[in-house]
């Protein structure tokens, strides 16, 4: 983990912390946590500042809270956390992708970045997607590498992506090798989405592959949010940068999911 030079935790993983720290505990306090961390309550400040102007927490006066359950920062705001993590958690889901995959890809920040080390990769594979910036980025690898299928739908302009009745339909036609999603949140009772229509697209995916593989980064432990996708015995795999905690990881076991810790070198 990236730390400076003096011993205190370094920006990117306080941030990671603090989100962590959520996930148990619906509120934190500055104090206790620039205690934890061994920097000033100024720091600490600043962080939770940052992190509330993405969305991803909410000030309170002296420390922050979760926020709530079914709301959920636009995507240009979760593409700016937690940037590395999700580029490691992309590079090592493509490397499980077999020459010739179908792969199912769903619309977000962790899947975008998977989106791009699939070209960067060049992996030969045809890919349904609902999402418009990586069907933009698949597009532009080697003529003949990759086919990509765009859904219809109607656009979301905060997620860049396609949803509703005609892209359940159209990925219902299909048979996949392989589906790849997010989550907002996961827990000991599996992926969660603070938005409904971002869930029904995903269930949709799920249901066409053999192989269903969750993107999520440590950030997303213990967040619950309003709707859960699926029992996590419906995933076979899961792809992240940090192990998960004992509950989540017992939960992963029982479920018999197959979990890939990406690192520096994915």
């Amino acid at each position: 983990m990236p730390r400076r030079t003096d011993g205190a935790p370094a920006k990117a993983q306080r941030h990671r912390s603090i989100l962590a720290a959520l996930a148990t505990d619906p509120t934190v306090r500055i104090s206790s946590l620039a205690t934890s961390f061994g920097v000033s309550s100024e720091t600490v400040r600043r962080d939770i500042e940052e992190l509330s102007r993405q969305g991803a927490v909410r000030r309170t006066y002296g420390g922050a809270s979760v926020v709530q359950a079914a709301l959920q920062p636009e995507l240009s705001s979760r593409e700016r956390m937690a940037v590395a993590e999700r580029a490691r958690i992309g590079a090592a889901a493509a490397a499980l992708v077999e020459p010739g995959d179908v792969v199912m890809l769903d619309a977000g920040s962790t899947t975008s970045h998977f989106a791009r080390a699939l070209v960067a990769r060049g992996s030969a594979a045809t890919v349904l997607t609902n999402t418009l910036p990586g069907a933009g980025d698949l597009a532009a690898a080697p003529a003949g590498l990759l086919r990509v299928v765009l859904c219809p739908g109607e656009v979301s302009a905060a997620e860049r992506g396609v949803y509703g009745s005609e892209t359940e339909a159209f990925l219902r036609r299909f048979n996949a090798d392989l589906a790849v999603i997010g989550a907002s949140g996961l827990t000991e009772e599996g992926p969660c989405e603070a938005v409904s229509r971002a869930a029904w697209v995903k269930r949709a995916m799920l249901g066409r592959a053999p192989r269903r593989m969750l993107l999520a980064d440590s950030g997303k432990f213990g967040r619950g949010l309003l709707e859960c996708v699926c029992p996590l015995g419906e995933l076979t795999d899961l792809v992240t940068e940090a192990p998960p905690p004992p509950g989540l990881a017992a939960a992963l076991g029982r479920a018999g999911m197959a979990v890939t810790l990406a690192d520096d070198a994915s």
